[in-house]
């Protein structure tokens, strides 16, 4: 019995397992595909002659380098500049004392979650406008910041929410200010936590798109998303370079899971249950 019941969960593992990875497989195998190989009927599973044209277009004749330096560098500072600034908000709202004004920012912050990007789109090209911040990378990453601090805020507050105040007493009571006794003690208790905000916002960014397409305007200043886009038109859909885009905007996300994933499960398990 325990023997049908390992091989059935490893059977429905695998089944998912093939369900997820299938579509990355498939990116994969068609940015190495000629465009024969791409529309041949029946389809191919693997290319007969692997090629990497598409990279070499990608890097050569679309100015992909200059896309993905733009997002890693807009993505790094405003994912930095999220969870610095949720550091101390988070850590704020985690030591308040009146529930009624820490109910009240925390609604509110939980309300910004729910309202859809393209709701606050007008609005923020309005602001970013009138100090000249449109089409620059600047203007966009503190679009970004704005947007990832509420949630960055939230998960700060449940890992600060774990650490006993007492600890903070009993160091301040040694001779520790404030801002020692968070420097010293309670941020490098707190270091999955930030691994794992740090993670998820520069996943977010990364990936964000109608912000990006909105705010720049110049080809030199596209993100790789904003790129991405650009391979789709009314003319058609480059299938091998946009898979081979694809391919390569993966690989910053992957590397970020692949370092700090012991990390972020921490954090996560740390902060999910309230101490």
């Amino acid at each position: 019995m325990k023997l049908l019941r390992s091989l059935t969960k490893a059977l429905l593992l695998a089944m998912f397992l093939v369900f997820a990875l299938f579509p990355l497989f498939w990116i994969l195998i068609t940015s190495l595909k000629g465009g024969q190989e791409i529309y041949a009927f029946p389809v191919r599973y693997w290319p007969q002659t692997p090629t990497f044209d598409n990279y070499r277009y990608l890097f050569r004749i679309s100015d992909f380098s200059i896309y993905f330096r733009n997002s890693l560098v807009v993505s790094l500072v405003a994912s930095v500049g999220a969870m610095i600034i949720s550091v101390f908000s988070g850590y704020a709202l985690s030591r308040m004392r009146s529930r009624r004004p820490k109910f009240v920012l925390l609604l509110a912050m939980y309300f910004t979650q729910i309202i859809p990007t393209y709701m606050l789109m007008s609005p923020l090209f309005i602001s970013l406008a009138k100090i000249g911040m449109t089409d620059s990378l600047i203007g966009i990453t503190f679009a970004y910041v704005s947007m990832m601090i509420a949630f960055s805020t939230i998960m700060a507050k449940s890992f600060f929410d774990r650490i006993p105040v007492a600890l903070e007493e009993a160091a301040m009571t040694e001779g520790c200010t404030r801002t020692q006794t968070i420097f010293k003690i309670i941020l490098p208790l707190t270091l999955p936590g930030l691994a794992a905000i740090f993670s998820f916002a520069f996943v977010n960014i990364w990936n964000e798109l109608f912000l990006a397409v909105m705010l720049l305007s110049s080809n030199h200043k596209m993100t790789v998303p904003v790129a991405l886009n650009s391979f789709i038109s009314k003319a058609g859909v480059n299938w091998g370079v946009l898979s081979a885009g694809i391919v390569v905007a993966l690989l910053p996300t992957m590397i970020v899971f692949a370092f700090a994933q012991k990390f972020i499960i921490m954090g996560l398990t740390e902060g999910a249950v309230k101490g």
